[in-house]
């Protein structure tokens, strides 16, 4: 019976439950093998499942960023020591995104693996019989990998040749849409450049209702989105609808550096979720 669970938070689990990351970094090595339930941090909720089927040894930083594609730590973490403590990798197989979250009682006391009581062992069962697996490391992915590390060098200015690596991804199944849907394509002007931003307006009426709202923040769409640019947090924010832009838009400036974005560029829109929404950057004809 499926007995354990394991709290990971944003962006982390997100990324597991799209098939982008298959390997959980942790501080301490695990002997357990088999099923577990993956809990949204903070929601009290259990989000998916997933088979512990290794667990490797401690990884230097030279093989931490060699293994980015598996754990998805920005190389900019890496470098800066942020994450020298969470070096080990819990590799996972079978990764099954649930329907319906299962609620759970976190008892006082929990510190990696979180006990379930037989009720929602039994509840875990049943949608896990009921779940399909995804494939992971499957989805689709822009032709760039982000390097935030390299976005500014001593003088301020971004090196577009170092920011941007080519990369071949493997041939793999397409995405189901309701997993990556294609919301829309922004041409990027010389003034988004200027202004960091970049106008959605043209597809507006693809994204839910209550996460769009007025000039003002007390006028904020009532649910905010999470937007995942490939940096090393996602973003909070609803919709401006007259300025027809993502109403936080601090983020915007270190998004089109990693991507070295010029003019005619296109931001590509997708998302996973309604209300989980992904950036890339695409590159457009030469001047």
């Amino acid at each position: 019976m499926l007995k354990r669970g394991l709290i990971i938070d944003e962006p982390w689990i997100g990324h597991i439950l799209e098939g982008q990351k298959d390997w959980e970094m942790r501080s301490q090595a695990t002997s357990h093998r088999e099923w577990f339930g993956l809990i949204r941090k903070g929601s009290g909720l259990v989000v998916g499942l997933a088979r512990l089927v290794d667990c490797g040894k401690a990884l230097s930083p030279t093989e931490m960023i060699a293994s980015q594609h598996h754990h998805r730590i920005p190389v900019s973490m890496i470098r800066s020591g942020a994450v020298s403590k969470w070096v080990i990798p819990w590799k996972l197989e079978d990764i099954r995104p649930l329907e319906r979250s299962v609620p759970y009682e976190h008892k006082s006391g929990a510190v990696t693996w979180v006990l379930f009581s037989d009720e929602v062992s039994a509840r875990l069962a049943e949608a896990q019989e009921a779940s399909t697996q995804i494939a992971s490391n499957t989805i689709a992915t822009p032709s760039r990998k982000v390097d935030t590390s390299l976005i500014m060098r001593a003088s301020d200015q971004p090196t577009r040749d170092a920011l941007i690596k080519q990369q071949t991804p493997a041939a793999s199944p397409s995405v189901p849409e309701a997993q990556r849907q294609l919301l829309g394509r922004s041409r990027i002007t010389g003034g988004n450049l200027r202004n960091s931003h970049f106008y959605i307006g043209d597809f507006l009426d693809k994204f839910p209702a209550d996460s769009i709202g007025g000039s003002s923040k007390e006028a904020a769409g009532s649910k905010e989105i999470t937007v995942d640019w490939g940096g090393p947090s996602t973003v909070m924010t609803d919709i401006d609808r007259t300025k027809r832009m993502f109403r936080k838009r601090g983020w915007v400036r270190q998004f089109f550096l990693a991507y070295g974005a010029r003019e005619n560029d296109t931001v590509i829109v997708t998302a996973s979720a309604p209300y989980h929404i992904h950036v890339h950057v695409e590159r457009g004809s030469k001047p």
